[in-house]
């Protein structure tokens, strides 16, 4: 198996440069805000993140290909891609909730082979690439992670989004039905809970919608953490339109119970 670890360590050179720019900018009485076609909002932040990495990536790995949120681009199934989402959690940075994180990930023939999570204002770092682990620096230090032991979805610790989301795009009963399953469900969102099934923390995190870029990172996360990641029909890709996270011991329980519903 290859190493991947000058790609790391160039994710992690990106995360440092998209970490000066969030940081700068959040809570800045002139940000500014616009909204794309989808509704969602966008930020001046977003915009300069995504294009500082692409600078940085023109210089270091000028024959890869590039996909971000902001700036486009879509053809991972071959090749090396980096694919960016410059501010996972934009709703959260323009309110001025410090729960957002800058996400690059290195697909490599349409398999996540580098992922890197950057959230600055939680003082949290996820990273990790193929047969090198999953690893976290938080205040405490650097350290290797793994998924929780949990073996059974009634002691089960679950992570989802709104039900409006699930009602539009997926099941409102098999939202339902999943988090009945579980004992204890909480929204933490977005990047944030599909680290924590990394971290052992939590042990699923389910989302019926999302994009590539929000994902991406999450798939090799995950699985080097000694957990599963697949979307909501099981096939393990960051592509699928939506998304589970587990330790693994769960997986088929969760999907079992989503497919009944």
């Amino acid at each position: 198996m290859p190493s991947y670890s000058s790609d790391l360590t160039l994710a992690a050179r990106l995360a440092d440069a998209a970490d000066a720019i969030t940081t700068a900018r959040f809570r800045a009485l002139d940000l500014t805000v616009r909204s794309k076609p989808d509704r969602t909002p966008v930020t001046d932040a977003d915009t300069a993140v995504e294009d500082a990495i692409r600078a940085l990536l023109a210089e270091e790995r000028p024959d890869d290909a590039i996909a971000g949120e902001e700036r486009g681009g879509s053809a991972w199934s071959s090749g090396r891609t980096w694919i960016l989402d410059p501010i996972d959690g934009t709703k959260n940075f323009l309110r001025g909730v410090p729960v957002w994180a800058t996400l690059i990930a290195l697909v490599e023939d349409g398999t996540p082979v580098v992922g890197m999570v950057s959230a600055p204002l939680l003082g949290r770092r996820w990273w990790a690439s193929s047969g090198e682990g999953a690893w976290l620096r938080d205040a405490t230090g650097e350290r290797r992670i793994s998924v929780s032991g949990v073996a059974g979805l009634s002691d089960a610790y679950l992570s989802t989004t709104h039900l409006g989301s699930w009602t539009e795009y997926h099941s409102r009963e098999a939202y339902l039905a999943l988090t009945d399953a579980c004992w204890e469900t909480r929204a933490f969102g977005d990047f944030w809970h599909h680290c924590l099934v990394a971290e052992g923390a939590i042990d699923l995190a389910a989302e019926a919608i999302v994009n590539p870029w929000d994902v991406a990172p999450m798939q090799v996360l995950v699985t080097e953490a000694g957990g599963r990641f697949s979307d909501l029909s099981g096939r393990e890709t960051f592509d699928g339109g939506s998304a589970l996270s587990s330790n693994g011991l769960l997986h088929d329980a969760a999907l079992s119970t989503l497919h009944r519903n």
